[in-house]
């Protein structure tokens, strides 16, 4: 699989890696056998970095990864980042030194690491990321080795430009995928040119760019896309990217004829990110073996030619844009 850089970290990582949120909670039931095996082939697949966050089912994706990690032999070349914030209200007073120290030690507990590979923000209030004092805190989480690097995972764009601009943030995370793609006209570039690594979340807009659902799709009562389709649990923008569902539906079914022979509808909306200069790392999340390895495969296509990616903007502006491109 293709290595790319994150200039701030000094590390190289596996382009498409593994969202370990459906490992956790809020997609449906994963049992702990089948996370196993999905880290596992996801691993054996190419893929060496890993995303969770100390809320996916309440610290059980974390202690998941941190069990698989113990046991696999070479862990040293595998790169887990994780999250903090969303335990408590997202009130910037939330946002403080202590409860930084106790978030991370019960992360570092579940992962079973003494040092946090990458620690990012949790989607904050702006004002937190705006905040000199919260970044303070981050720095003197560096130099007590406790995490050897931060990052801000964002909702809007406006976040993602303010975070970029901090000296030591080493990444961003944002939604970017077919259905989303303001974070490609200022941010991407924006994160080269400083050198902050970007992670590319919720590549296939909860599963509607995969291709395998339509009008008659259901989903669990504790799966996102059955209970925060408007937003009752978190930003909406995290369920298919915000997008109505039948419209994305309609989307999807006018890019279908774009992709390659051979290959799947997700592996085309994955191969999609991968060609957008600036994006460090994809991460797809997994619920089996299965598309694990599926999803690592995307990064074998040979990149979409000038027709096709013409033509994923086209949909996107003529479908998607009026919808969501304002909000976030």
């Amino acid at each position: 699989m293709e290595n790319r850089s994150f200039a701030r970290l000094g590390r190289e990582v596996g382009v498409v890696g593994l969202g370990a949120w459906q490992l956790g909670a809020d997609w449906g039931s994963v049992d702990e056998d089948a996370a196993l095996a999905t880290l596992a082939a996801a691993v054996d697949a190419g893929v060496t970095f890993i995303d969770t966050a100390d809320v996916y089912g309440d610290g059980r994706s974390e202690r998941l990864i941190g069990r698989f990690l113990g046991e696999r032999p070479g862990r040293r070349e595998l790169f887990v980042a994780t999250k903090m914030g969303r335990r408590v209200a997202q009130e910037p007073g939330n946002y403080t030194p202590a409860n930084f120290r106790a978030w991370t030690d019960r992360s570092r507990a579940n992962l079973g690491v003494d040092t946090l590979d990458l620690v990012q923000l949790h989607c904050p209030p702006s004002e937190v990321i705006a905040s000199d004092a919260v970044f303070d805190a981050l720095d003197a989480l560096v130099e007590q080795k406790s995490i050897a690097a931060y990052g801000v995972s964002v909702e809007t764009v406006e976040q993602a430009l303010t975070a970029i601009a901090r000296p030591a943030v080493a990444s961003v995370q944002i939604i970017l995928n077919a259905l989303r793609l303001k974070p490609i006209e200022r941010v991407l570039p924006a994160a080269a040119a400083a050198g902050v690594g970007i992670i590319a979340r919720v590549p296939l807009a909860s599963g509607l760019l995969s291709g395998r659902y339509d009008e008659h799709t259901t989903f669990a009562a504790d799966d996102h896309r059955t209970y925060n389709r408007h937003g009752e649990a978190f930003d909406v923008g995290e369920t298919f990217s915000g997008v109505d569902y039948r419209t994305g539906l309609e989307a999807v079914r006018r890019l279908r004829s774009l992709v390659p022979a051979g290959a799947a509808v997700a592996q085309f909306a994955l191969r999609w990110i991968i060609d957008q200069p600036g994006v460090t790392v994809v991460i797809p999340g997994a619920r089996n073996p299965e598309q694990a390895r599926a999803n690592a495969a995307a990064a074998d296509l040979p990149p979409l030619d000038a027709d096709a990616r013409a033509e994923v903007t086209a949909v996107y502006n003529e479908l998607i844009h009026p919808l969501v491109h304002h909000r976030w």
